[in-house]
Protein backbone atom coordinates (compact mmCIF):
# COMPACT_ATOMS: atom_id res chain seq x y z
CA UNK A 1 0.00 0.00 0.00
CA UNK A 2 1.25 3.13 -0.95
CA UNK A 3 0.39 6.94 0.12
CA UNK A 4 0.10 9.17 -2.90
CA UNK A 5 0.40 12.73 -2.95
CA UNK A 6 -1.14 14.78 -6.10
CA UNK A 7 0.42 18.19 -6.14
CA UNK A 8 3.41 17.10 -4.22
CA UNK A 9 5.60 20.17 -5.32
CA UNK A 10 3.84 22.76 -4.40
CA UNK A 11 3.40 24.86 -1.17
CA UNK A 12 1.21 22.08 0.68
CA UNK A 13 2.12 18.87 -1.26
CA UNK A 14 6.12 19.32 0.03
CA UNK A 15 5.12 19.81 3.50
CA UNK A 16 2.54 17.22 3.31
CA UNK A 17 5.74 14.78 1.69
CA UNK A 18 7.60 16.40 4.15
CA UNK A 19 5.55 15.25 7.28
CA UNK A 20 4.83 11.89 6.02
CA UNK A 21 8.67 10.98 5.88
CA UNK A 22 8.81 11.28 9.79
CA UNK A 23 6.17 8.72 10.07
CA UNK A 24 6.16 5.92 7.09
CA UNK A 25 9.13 4.89 5.21
CA UNK A 26 10.13 6.92 2.11
CA UNK A 27 9.11 3.26 -0.50
CA UNK A 28 5.60 3.56 0.75
CA UNK A 29 5.22 7.44 0.12
CA UNK A 30 4.49 8.55 -3.99
CA UNK A 31 4.79 11.63 -5.49
CA UNK A 32 2.91 12.85 -8.07
CA UNK A 33 4.81 15.55 -9.81
CA UNK A 34 4.51 17.51 -13.47
CA UNK A 35 8.14 18.26 -13.25
CA UNK A 36 10.29 15.56 -11.69
CA UNK A 37 13.36 18.21 -11.61
CA UNK A 38 10.76 19.97 -8.78
CA UNK A 39 10.86 17.13 -6.58
CA UNK A 40 14.57 15.60 -7.29
CA UNK A 41 15.36 16.04 -3.27
CA UNK A 42 12.45 13.82 -2.80
CA UNK A 43 13.74 11.25 -4.85
CA UNK A 44 17.28 11.53 -3.34
CA UNK A 45 15.53 10.42 -0.02
CA UNK A 46 14.00 7.27 -1.19
CA UNK A 47 10.18 8.74 -2.10
CA UNK A 48 8.54 7.31 -5.64
CA UNK A 49 8.42 10.19 -7.82
CA UNK A 50 5.39 9.49 -10.62
CA UNK A 51 4.57 12.40 -13.30
CA UNK A 52 1.07 13.20 -14.32
CA UNK A 53 -1.11 16.15 -15.09
CA UNK A 54 -4.50 17.22 -13.63
CA UNK A 55 -4.60 18.13 -18.01
CA UNK A 56 -4.14 14.54 -19.15
CA UNK A 57 -6.06 12.05 -17.62
CA UNK A 58 -4.31 9.27 -19.91
CA UNK A 59 -1.00 10.10 -17.04
CA UNK A 60 -3.00 8.28 -14.40
CA UNK A 61 -3.39 5.26 -16.09
CA UNK A 62 -1.97 2.94 -14.14
CA UNK A 63 -0.48 5.38 -11.33
CA UNK A 64 -2.73 3.95 -8.26
CA UNK A 65 -3.39 0.49 -6.91
CA UNK A 66 -5.98 -1.03 -4.51
CA UNK A 67 -5.19 -0.38 -1.51
CA UNK A 68 -3.63 3.02 -1.67
CA UNK A 69 -4.29 6.17 0.62
CA UNK A 70 -4.73 9.54 -2.44
CA UNK A 71 -4.40 12.90 -0.88
CA UNK A 72 -5.80 15.02 -4.09
CA UNK A 73 -4.78 18.58 -3.15
CA UNK A 74 -7.11 20.98 -5.11
CA UNK A 75 -5.15 22.53 -8.76
CA UNK A 76 -4.60 26.28 -8.78
CA UNK A 77 -5.46 26.64 -12.01
CA UNK A 78 -8.52 28.30 -11.76
CA UNK A 79 -8.87 28.87 -15.52
CA UNK A 80 -8.63 25.44 -16.91
CA UNK A 81 -11.69 23.72 -15.44
CA UNK A 82 -10.84 22.55 -11.87
CA UNK A 83 -13.97 20.08 -10.69
CA UNK A 84 -13.19 18.37 -14.19
CA UNK A 85 -9.50 18.36 -13.49
CA UNK A 86 -9.92 16.49 -10.18
CA UNK A 87 -12.30 14.25 -11.89
CA UNK A 88 -9.32 12.94 -13.76
CA UNK A 89 -7.78 11.30 -10.60
CA UNK A 90 -11.17 10.66 -8.77
CA UNK A 91 -12.24 8.15 -11.64
CA UNK A 92 -8.33 6.73 -11.97
CA UNK A 93 -8.80 6.42 -8.02
CA UNK A 94 -12.23 4.64 -8.23
CA UNK A 95 -10.80 2.42 -11.18
CA UNK A 96 -7.77 1.14 -9.12
CA UNK A 97 -9.83 0.30 -6.12
CA UNK A 98 -8.22 2.80 -3.71
CA UNK A 99 -8.93 2.48 -0.07
CA UNK A 100 -8.95 6.12 0.72
CA UNK A 101 -8.66 9.50 -1.40
CA UNK A 102 -8.77 12.23 0.55
CA UNK A 103 -9.57 15.96 -0.61
CA UNK A 104 -8.29 19.00 0.48
CA UNK A 105 -11.30 21.12 0.22
CA UNK A 106 -12.84 24.66 1.59
CA UNK A 107 -14.79 25.32 4.52
CA UNK A 108 -18.84 24.15 4.26
CA UNK A 109 -19.56 27.88 4.97
CA UNK A 110 -17.86 29.34 2.83
CA UNK A 111 -20.20 31.00 -0.13
CA UNK A 112 -17.33 32.87 -2.38
CA UNK A 113 -16.76 31.67 -5.44
CA UNK A 114 -13.88 30.21 -4.62
CA UNK A 115 -15.79 27.10 -3.02
CA UNK A 116 -17.94 26.72 -6.16
CA UNK A 117 -15.34 24.23 -7.59
CA UNK A 118 -15.16 22.69 -4.16
CA UNK A 119 -18.37 21.38 -3.85
CA UNK A 120 -18.46 20.28 -7.43
CA UNK A 121 -15.87 18.44 -6.38
CA UNK A 122 -16.86 16.94 -3.52
CA UNK A 123 -20.46 16.09 -5.35
CA UNK A 124 -18.01 13.73 -7.52
CA UNK A 125 -16.20 12.41 -5.32
CA UNK A 126 -19.01 11.30 -3.13
CA UNK A 127 -20.89 10.05 -6.25
CA UNK A 128 -18.02 7.86 -6.87
CA UNK A 129 -18.72 5.69 -3.75
CA UNK A 130 -14.85 5.88 -3.22
CA UNK A 131 -14.24 6.15 0.76
CA UNK A 132 -13.76 9.89 1.12
CA UNK A 133 -12.25 12.06 3.33
CA UNK A 134 -13.09 16.15 3.13
CA UNK A 135 -10.49 18.17 4.61
CA UNK A 136 -12.09 21.45 4.55
CA UNK A 137 -8.88 23.35 5.03
CA UNK A 138 -9.77 26.96 6.57
CA UNK A 139 -7.55 30.18 5.39
CA UNK A 140 -3.84 30.03 5.62
CA UNK A 141 -1.96 32.39 7.56
CA UNK A 142 0.69 32.23 4.75
CA UNK A 143 -2.18 33.82 2.36
CA UNK A 144 -1.20 37.08 3.96
CA UNK A 145 2.26 36.95 5.97
CA UNK A 146 3.57 36.21 2.14
CA UNK A 147 2.40 39.57 1.04
CA UNK A 148 4.20 41.92 3.74
CA UNK A 149 6.44 43.86 1.31
CA UNK A 150 3.38 45.63 0.33
CA UNK A 151 2.21 46.15 3.72
CA UNK A 152 5.43 47.56 5.16
CA UNK A 153 5.73 49.93 1.95
CA UNK A 154 2.60 51.57 2.24
CA UNK A 155 1.96 51.05 6.15
CA UNK A 156 -1.29 49.86 5.85
CA UNK A 157 -3.24 46.67 5.56
CA UNK A 158 -5.43 46.84 3.09
CA UNK A 159 -8.50 44.87 2.83
CA UNK A 160 -12.10 44.17 1.83
CA UNK A 161 -13.51 42.48 4.46
CA UNK A 162 -14.31 44.98 7.21
CA UNK A 163 -14.78 43.79 10.69
CA UNK A 164 -14.87 40.22 9.98
CA UNK A 165 -12.42 37.65 11.48
CA UNK A 166 -10.83 34.41 10.02
CA UNK A 167 -10.02 31.33 11.62
CA UNK A 168 -6.92 30.65 10.01
CA UNK A 169 -3.92 28.35 10.67
CA UNK A 170 -0.32 27.75 9.09
CA UNK A 171 0.24 25.51 5.83
CA UNK A 172 2.17 23.13 8.22
CA UNK A 173 -0.72 22.76 10.41
CA UNK A 174 -2.99 21.93 7.39
CA UNK A 175 -0.27 19.51 6.05
CA UNK A 176 -0.31 17.75 9.56
CA UNK A 177 -3.95 17.20 9.26
CA UNK A 178 -3.90 15.74 6.48
CA UNK A 179 -1.00 13.13 6.70
CA UNK A 180 -2.75 12.08 10.32
CA UNK A 181 -5.80 11.19 7.74
CA UNK A 182 -3.22 9.25 5.88
CA UNK A 183 -1.68 7.75 8.60
CA UNK A 184 -4.35 6.64 10.57
CA UNK A 185 -7.25 4.54 10.76
CA UNK A 186 -11.26 5.56 11.18
CA UNK A 187 -11.10 8.67 9.22
CA UNK A 188 -13.17 6.79 5.97
CA UNK A 189 -16.11 8.87 4.83
CA UNK A 190 -15.74 11.37 7.24
CA UNK A 191 -15.74 14.90 6.82
CA UNK A 192 -13.52 17.99 8.68
CA UNK A 193 -13.63 21.49 9.21
CA UNK A 194 -10.24 22.98 9.74
CA UNK A 195 -9.48 26.37 11.05
CA UNK A 196 -7.06 27.70 13.59
CA UNK A 197 -7.72 27.95 17.37
CA UNK A 198 -7.86 31.81 17.19
CA UNK A 199 -10.04 33.77 14.86
CA UNK A 200 -8.44 37.37 13.91
CA UNK A 201 -9.59 40.25 12.28
CA UNK A 202 -7.51 42.57 10.34
CA UNK A 203 -7.01 45.51 12.67
CA UNK A 204 -5.46 42.95 14.73
CA UNK A 205 -2.87 41.33 12.06
CA UNK A 206 -1.78 45.24 11.14
CA UNK A 207 -1.09 45.54 14.98
CA UNK A 208 0.99 42.62 15.56
CA UNK A 209 3.02 43.43 12.35
CA UNK A 210 3.13 47.08 13.67
CA UNK A 211 4.84 44.92 17.01
CA UNK A 212 7.25 43.27 15.09
CA UNK A 213 8.51 45.05 12.92
CA UNK A 214 8.80 48.90 15.24
CA UNK A 215 6.73 50.41 12.24
CA UNK A 216 3.62 52.07 12.01
CA UNK A 217 0.92 49.94 10.02
CA UNK A 218 -2.96 50.43 9.98
CA UNK A 219 -5.48 48.64 8.71
CA UNK A 220 -7.03 50.66 6.14
CA UNK A 221 -10.98 48.68 4.78
CA UNK A 222 -11.83 49.67 1.33
CA UNK A 223 -15.12 48.75 -0.95
CA UNK A 224 -14.66 45.03 -2.80
CA UNK A 225 -14.66 46.81 -5.54
CA UNK A 226 -11.64 48.91 -4.90
CA UNK A 227 -10.30 45.96 -3.51
CA UNK A 228 -10.62 44.00 -6.95
CA UNK A 229 -9.28 46.69 -8.93
CA UNK A 230 -6.06 47.17 -6.51
CA UNK A 231 -5.23 43.14 -7.32
CA UNK A 232 -5.94 44.03 -10.92
CA UNK A 233 -3.73 47.37 -10.69
CA UNK A 234 -0.80 44.70 -9.00
CA UNK A 235 -1.17 42.80 -12.07
CA UNK A 236 -3.52 39.86 -10.90
CA UNK A 237 -5.89 38.48 -13.71
CA UNK A 238 -9.44 39.38 -13.52
CA UNK A 239 -11.46 36.50 -12.62
CA UNK A 240 -8.66 35.88 -9.93
CA UNK A 241 -9.08 39.46 -8.77
CA UNK A 242 -13.09 38.78 -8.40
CA UNK A 243 -12.44 35.44 -6.90
CA UNK A 244 -10.35 37.01 -4.24
CA UNK A 245 -12.37 39.98 -3.26
CA UNK A 246 -15.36 38.06 -3.17
CA UNK A 247 -13.64 35.95 -0.41
CA UNK A 248 -12.75 39.10 1.62
CA UNK A 249 -16.96 39.52 1.62
CA UNK A 250 -17.34 36.27 2.34
CA UNK A 251 -14.67 36.97 5.15
CA UNK A 252 -16.87 40.27 6.37
CA UNK A 253 -20.22 37.86 6.57
CA UNK A 254 -17.95 35.45 9.04
CA UNK A 255 -17.78 32.82 6.46
CA UNK A 256 -13.85 31.63 7.57
CA UNK A 257 -14.41 31.81 11.38
CA UNK A 258 -14.21 27.84 11.87
CA UNK A 259 -14.84 27.03 15.54
CA UNK A 260 -15.06 23.06 14.66
CA UNK A 261 -11.50 22.20 16.91
CA UNK A 262 -11.37 19.86 14.04
CA UNK A 263 -7.82 21.03 13.09
CA UNK A 264 -6.48 20.90 16.81
CA UNK A 265 -7.62 17.62 17.45
CA UNK A 266 -6.41 15.90 14.44
CA UNK A 267 -2.66 17.01 14.60
CA UNK A 268 -2.77 16.52 18.72
CA UNK A 269 -1.85 19.97 18.90
CA UNK A 270 -2.95 23.62 19.12
CA UNK A 271 -3.02 25.54 15.46
CA UNK A 272 0.30 27.76 14.82
CA UNK A 273 -0.55 31.10 16.37
CA UNK A 274 -0.27 34.24 13.35
CA UNK A 275 2.40 36.17 15.56
CA UNK A 276 4.60 32.94 14.88
CA UNK A 277 3.51 33.12 11.39
CA UNK A 278 4.39 36.49 11.08
CA UNK A 279 7.62 35.94 12.74
CA UNK A 280 8.93 33.68 10.45
CA UNK A 281 7.76 35.41 7.21
CA UNK A 282 9.50 38.74 8.65
CA UNK A 283 12.86 36.46 8.98
CA UNK A 284 12.16 34.64 5.75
Amino acid sequence: MSIVVTGATGHLGRLVVEQLLEKVPAERITAVVRTPEKAADLAGRGVRIAVADYNAPETFDGLFAAGDRVLLISGNEFDKGRVQQHRVVIDAAEAAGVALLAYTSAPGSLTAALADDHRGTEEALLASGLPYTLLRNGWYHENYTEQLAPVLEHGAVVQAAGEGRISSASRADYAAAAVAVLTGEGHENRTYELGGDQAWGFAEFAAEVSRQTGKEIGYRPVSVEEYQAILAGAGLPGPLAAILAGVDASIEKGELVVDSGDLSRLTGRPTTPLAESVAAALEG
